[in-house]
């Protein structure tokens, strides 16, 4: 059966950078600084460069859902055969499938979050068949919204919780370290804070982590991000590295590394419904843990993620990486922007809510029911959690503990003010 294909979103984006490449080659006075000429038949093989990459990550899909006029992010959600997915191209995943799911970590409750936030392409009603997972279509303005196109589907160079490097991150965190670790659980409300352009993004997020903080710092994360393609709606997200963001790794499923099982949510989609001040808080609930210590297990060693509660997405193959083949050495959670001065003052990209975490609820971001996965798979509390605040007259954090959310922290703010020049 030939696949369905969307007449809106495609066709918009051909439009737009067919109308960009046009007004390229008849002004490039308009588009291109004065120590730069315009190059066309540099600028096409660019292009075919694009459009090979693209045939590439975007699998042959069997269904595709149009996320407009349904909602308003304007996705298209190809559903592709969960054998063929990014995942596969891997040498050592070739003709394989998605293994069974792994036994859950003990003691995650079933009825856990404030209010279960969805997916807006799902908004529509439709759905992908058994057998399939979706996937959101990459275009050809996300690679063309990328710094460089070797740099496309990944993070910019830099090292997690680094601040002295200028390299523009900066964080609000919290954070354990110095055991041996094997998962973690953390349930965070979810905002839609402003971005002041496109070099810059907000996201909230856990990490495992690691290795040193040099070129074999290993992570996997996943949260929700702004900005992530170029527009204010956060999205879910997953991203993993093998040596500090240099050359491994990808958002998502851009490259061949995570495997999806689920065929219900889209990695990289736009989450709603969405926090809001002084109203109703949306969270989500995020799982990561390491199957199975059993060397026999053919699930042995994988990270496996899990979205709400019972919503198994994929997991992370161990092999992967080096030191995560292992366990974990650190555990950190919470908010990081990225500053680019672009201005020549501090960003007033939001962190967050837009909040300081002294705001409390409604109004300030949270995570909350921080957990640990020990080496017999059981979610445990945490102990000794560290705070760290890059800037905190910018963004700061603060935490708390009760018996309905257990270990939580409120984090966040705004930016450039008077306190953050």
């Amino acid at each position: 059966m030939a696949p369905r294909r969307s007449s809106c979103s495609s066709f918009i984006v051909k439009f737009v950078v067919s109308l960009l490449i046009v007004a390229s080659i008849l002004s490039p006075a308009l588009s291109l600084p004065n120590n730069q000429t315009f190059e066309p038949e540099k600028e096409l093989q660019k292009l075919r460069r694009i459009r090979a990459h693209l045939k590439k990550i975007n699998k042959p899909a069997v269904k595709t859902i149009k996320a407009c006029p349904v909602s308003s992010d304007g996705d298209l959600i190809d559903c592709v055969p969960s054998h063929l997915q990014p995942a596969f191209d891997h040498p050592e995943l070739k003709g394989q499938k998605p293994l069974d799911p792994p036994d859950r970590p003990k003691g995650i409750d079933s009825v856990d979050e404030v209010t279960h936030s969805i997916q807006q392409w799902t908004e529509s009603g439709e759905s992908c068949p058994n057998g399939t997972i979706p996937i959101r279509r990459t275009t050809e303005e996300d690679i063309l919204r990328a710094s460089k196109f070797g740099r496309f589907g990944r993070k910019p160079r830099r090292i997690v919780r680094r601040d002295s490097d200028g390299s523009g991150h900066e964080h609000a965190v919290a954070f354990v370290n110095g055991q041996q670790f094997y998962g973690a659980k953390a349930s965070m409300n979810v905002w839609t804070p402003q971005v002041t352009n496109p070099y810059e993004f907000s996201l909230s997020q856990l990490w495992i982590i690691s290795g040193s903080f040099g070129n074999d710092l290993n992570t996997i994360e996943a949260g929700w991000q702004a900005t992530l393609y170029g527009d204010k709606y956060p999205r879910f997200f997953t991203y993993w590295t093998t040596d500090a963001y240099q050359a491994t790794g990808c958002y998502n499923l851009l490259c061949s590394g995570f495997v999806q099982t689920n065929s219900k949510i889209a990695i990289g989609a736009a989450i709603s419904p969405r926090s809001s001040f002084k109203g109703r808080q949306f969270d989500i609930s995020i799982t990561v843990w390491k199957a199975s210590l059993n060397i026999l297990d053919p699930k042995h060693g994988h990270w496996w993620l899990e979205l709400g509660s019972g919503q198994l997405i994929g997991y992370w193959p161990a092999f992967l990486f080096s030191h995560l083949r292992m366990h974990a050495n650190m555990i950190q959670f919470g908010g990081e922007i990225v500053n680019s001065r672009s201005s020549g003052f501090h960003t007033s990209t939001q962190m967050g809510s837009g909040h300081f975490a002294d705001e409390g609820f409604t109004k300030a971001a949270y995570f909350r029911n921080l957990q640990l996965v020990d080496w017999d798979n059981n979610l445990i509390p945490l102990s000794n959690l560290r705070l760290l605040a890059d800037h905190p007259n910018c963004y700061n954090i603060r935490q708390g503990r009760n018996n309905v959310w257990g270990n939580y922290f409120y984090y966040g703010g705004p930016g450039r003010n008077v306190r953050c020049p």
